[in-house]
């Protein structure tokens, strides 16, 4: 038979880790104010902008619910499982934050090389526009990254319009430009 760890070590660990994802995405939402300190038109060229809670709601819809989902679900298991109360009690402290973090408006920027969103920097030969758009956000997919790939951006439909023909010459440029190969 084997010996499973207990019920409160799965806890701790669970809660622990909780703790360090929303650790992560509090340095994420710091880092995105440095990296786009101005919104509008760019200097070098680009666009930046803001969303509102309403449109991060929007783009996080599928997270919120989930995240609502996991609020409840320890609740029923707590006395099978024979955890103490605190645990869920945590666990629902964190993820409440982790929610709240989904929805503190987000800053958005387009240079020429990356794309600025959530705090972190993305070349643009690792992104592409979705065939298919959503009507009230803009989706990308990155590379390689198969079904996880969708990075949706949110945003005021007037701001999501200047950054969609921004993204579009991004796209447009890169197509023109010839590969590494037909340069040889």
């Amino acid at each position: 038979m084997v010996n499973l760890p207990s019920a409160e070590n799965v806890a701790t660990l669970a809660v622990a880790v909780l703790a360090g994802i929303v650790a992560w995405d509090a340095y994420w939402l710091t880092k995105q104010r440095r990296d786009v300190p101005a919104l509008g038109k760019l200097p070098g060229g680009g666009f930046a902008w803001e969303s509102e809670g309403v449109h991060e709601m929007v783009r996080q819809w599928g997270n919120l619910g989930s995240m609502a989902a996991m609020m409840v679900l320890p609740w029923a298991l707590l006395e099978a499982s024979n955890t103490p109360v605190i645990y869920a009690i945590l666990w629902d402290v964190f993820l409440g934050l982790h929610l709240i973090s989904l929805l503190i408006p987000k800053r958005y920027a387009i240079t020429s090389t990356h794309l600025f969103a959530d705090g972190q920097r993305y070349p643009w030969e690792r992104l592409r526009l979705a065939k298919r758009q959503p009507k009230r956000r803009i989706m990308l997919l990155r590379n390689g990254w198969g079904p996880f790939g969708p990075l949706p951006l949110g945003g005021a439909p007037d701001s999501l319009g200047v950054a969609r023909e921004y993204i579009k010459a991004m796209e447009q440029a890169r197509s023109e430009q010839p590969s590494e190969r037909e340069s040889e």
